[in-house]
């Protein structure tokens, strides 16, 4: 948990169609990079523009996929129902461990969150939990009851507010690992109060990145890991751009644009990039050496 957790992205086919085949040398690659943990129905994996149905087949490829190379972490989340459907399926595949998105409904209250993962841990076949906590305003008291619950072990703070962690941290049994859960370029603050690892969506494009900052961190090396944050800057702000909606697109696109085509996104993330963003992003891509080289001329 202390180290990175890599958000796979769910490819499609030209149909729409889930097609995890694609997928296979973007696992190979991060765990070759040394990336330690991975995560199949992420928000990087578009969880919810999936099915059910989909979501369950992504995790049963992703573990096949993995191999146990890496532990495997399952998204869980929408109805509760479904969720607690997904559990069981995820389980079932041969997930470590569940990551229950934080539901979205616009009626979500602080016990509401408690029943809800109570069920999904009933679901999960004892699997080990993670809480992935985007939204910090049902207070502290609320964070620290859930993250006593039986089978919590985790936390993924996705809230760009640092004292709000700490104050989180120090409420909640000590067992719990707090993870930074706004990836790379958030994880120096998160570092800063006593969060450990971060989420990573670059991975699917440049692990060895992820990896070189991971590594900086841990050794308090905030200047270098500040350093690398920086050269990365420009993937960071394509995919922030139209209200973080081309947050996975822009991951897609510059898998396309290494010959690793995902497919698209499905809406309603954006999807193409527009022809500036695409310029920026092959700019990067070009510039730190992720582009591939054009074959020579016969």
């Amino acid at each position: 948990m202390t180290g990175i957790s890599g958000i796979l992205v769910a490819p499609f086919d030209a149909g729409d169609k889930l097609d995890t085949r694609r997928l296979a040398p973007i696992v190979a690659r991060a765990v070759d990079a040394g990336v330690h943990i991975l995560v199949a129905n992420g928000n990087t994996g578009e969880f919810y523009g999936l099915t059910t149905a989909e979501a369950e087949a992504f995790v049963a490829d992703c573990a096949q996929i993995v191999a146990g190379r890496a532990p495997l972490l399952a998204g869980i989340g929408k109805s509760v129902h479904d969720a607690c459907a997904l559990a069981r399926a995820s389980a079932k595949a041969g997930a470590d461990g569940l990551m229950i998105h934080q539901p979205p409904d616009p009626f979500v209250s602080p016990r509401g969150i408690i029943e809800y993962v109570k069920r999904v841990q009933d679901a999960g076949d004892g699997l080990p939990i993670v809480l992935y906590l985007r939204n910090d305003a049902i207070g502290t008291a609320n964070i620290a009851a859930i993250c006593s619950l039986e089978g919590v072990v985790g936390v993924k703070w996705a809230t760009p507010n640092p004292l709000k962690l700490a104050e989180a941290m120090a409420a909640s049994p000590e067992h719990v690992v707090w993870v930074g859960g706004l990836a790379e370029v958030w994880a120096p603050a998160f570092y800063a109060v006593g969060a450990r690892g971060f989420t990573s969506g670059l991975i699917n494009v440049w692990p060895e990145r992820s990896v070189a900052i991971h590594t900086a961190l841990e050794a308090g090396d905030f200047a270098e890991a500040r350093r690398l944050i920086a050269g990365m800057a420009v993937f960071e702000t394509v995919r922030a751009q139209e209200m973080n909606g081309t947050n996975v697109t822009g991951v897609k696109a510059a898998l396309a644009m290494m010959g690793q085509d995902c497919g698209a996104t499905r809406p309603p993330s954006a999807w193409p990039l527009t022809p500036a963003q695409s310029g920026m992003l092959r700019g990067f891509l070009a510039e730190v050496g992720l582009l591939k080289a054009p074959a020579p001329a016969k």
